[in-house]
């Protein structure tokens, strides 16, 4: 096991020279960490790994898009002992988010079979209850948390960890009296992690009475909304790539991310870009561990301006000088909008998302635009010469998307 643990070591060493040297996860979150490509930690994960690890309460001041639910996620579910009950209890605001953190947990336990089970609102009760039978791990929403305590369908006399995620956003939306009730259902020796991008009043009144001698962790690098111009062209499927290839050679200067939604449209993307004499790389899980650390090491250093990536194979990519984002697929959801956006106007710097959409991109696009919060404006398209897009070989085409969604024209 030892050995294990020193290999983990020292591929970290290679990945990010600075500050993981001393992080070490058990072998089996190693082994999970490294198959989901994570090309370095991001400042928070090795700031609050190694605390969260000690037993340490955390506050962690930290955006979305910082790579916070690896950061609390590992070190948590390392604690956690399978089949011993309720060890640990994650409390997020909305269901989407309770779906997402439940997802990664789900990722980071590929290797030790631990029961996530996830409480929200807004579905049937019943199968929940029984899930919750075998739980080792719950990530839910106050309210629906709250009820199965009232039912006596949950447990917590065992709970070891307990992390308040988007803790502002819970109080923001009237959770702060659920909170306390919660916790005062927890076991007053339990561990209790918080992760906010504010320190509201309601956030320090957490704190002062329940945590204990908190250690806290603020991020220095996040995305400011005031310096991140979000726009959108809507073009047809087959104008698409010559509207792409207008924006990286006429738009678009200094490091530059290209998003798109599988592997295979990544490859495509990417040595059609290479026809058009722009220098870009393609980043996705299907390369090699070396691979993909070659290409993000030119990214970081400026030998490499324009990287094509999948959403996996960007997870954990910490890149302080990115300028551009282009969504060339649409994500699915908001959350996923912002996990990409968050990859530029960090620290003060400006920074523009640009998203590509064809009619077949706007059911996820009006998904995207369900969160109020995102100030993305519709850009009539520039002039752009029409360019080239050549399909591989036995590649077939979908059928072209015919759709008359066009509420996008209020933003």
């Amino acid at each position: 096991m030892a050995g294990k643990k020193q290999t983990f070591k020292i591929k970290l060493r290679t990945i990010h020279r600075m500050n993981t040297k001393g992080i070490v996860l058990k072998p089996e979150f190693e082994k999970a960490i490294l198959d989901l490509g994570f090309a370095e930690l991001t400042e928070i994960q090795e700031r609050c790994i190694p605390l969260i690890q000690q037993g340490r309460d955390v506050i962690g001041l930290s955006y979305t898009g910082s790579g916070k639910t690896a950061a609390f996620g590992f070190p948590a579910l390392e604690k956690v002992v399978p089949g011993k009950k309720i060890q640990l209890i994650v409390l997020v605001p909305t269901r989407e988010l309770c779906m997402q953190v439940s997802k990664e947990f789900r990722k980071f336990t590929k290797y030790r079979k631990t029961a996530i089970v996830e409480v929200y609102g807004g579905v049937a009760i019943g199968p929940q209850i029984d899930h919750l039978r075998t739980a080792d791990v719950v990530v839910g929403t106050p309210g629906r948390f709250l009820d199965h305590l009232s039912r006596g369908t949950l447990n917590t006399s065992n709970t070891k960890i307990l992390i308040l995620d988007e803790a502002d956003k819970m109080f923001e939306m009237g959770f702060i009296d659920d909170i306390k009730r919660i916790i005062s259902q927890i076991p007053s020796n339990s561990q209790k992690l918080l992760f906010s991008a504010t320190m509201s009043s309601e956030v320090m009144s957490i704190v002062k009475h329940y945590m204990k001698n908190p250690e806290r962790v603020k991020m220095q690098s996040y995305v400011d909304k005031n310096k991140l111009i979000q726009h959108y062209y809507d073009v047809e499927k087959f104008q698409k790539f010559s509207l792409l290839v207008h924006t990286l050679k006429h738009e678009a200067h200094g490091l530059k991310i290209v998003f798109c939604s599988t592997r295979r449209i990544v490859d495509i993307v990417h040595r059609n870009l290479l026809n058009q004499n722009i220098k870009a790389q393609a980043l996705h899980g299907g390369m090699t561990q070396s691979k993909r650390k070659q290409v993000i090491d030119e990214f970081k250093n400026g030998t490499l301006e324009v990287l094509v990536a999948s959403d996996g194979a960007a997870r954990g990519l910490d890149i302080k000088n990115v300028t551009i984002i282009i969504n060339y697929d649409i994500p699915k959801t908001s959350l996923e909008y912002v996990h990409r956006i968050g990859r530029t106007a960090r620290a003060g710097e400006e920074g523009r998302v640009i998203s590509l959409l064809s009619p077949e991109d706007h059911d996820n696009f009006g998904r995207v635009l369900g969160d109020r919060s995102l100030l993305i404006h519709k850009m009539k398209a520039p002039v752009f010469e029409k360019v080239p897009f050549i399909m591989p070989q036995h590649s077939h085409r979908r059928p072209p998307f015919r759709s008359s969604f066009s509420r996008f024209g209020r933003r």
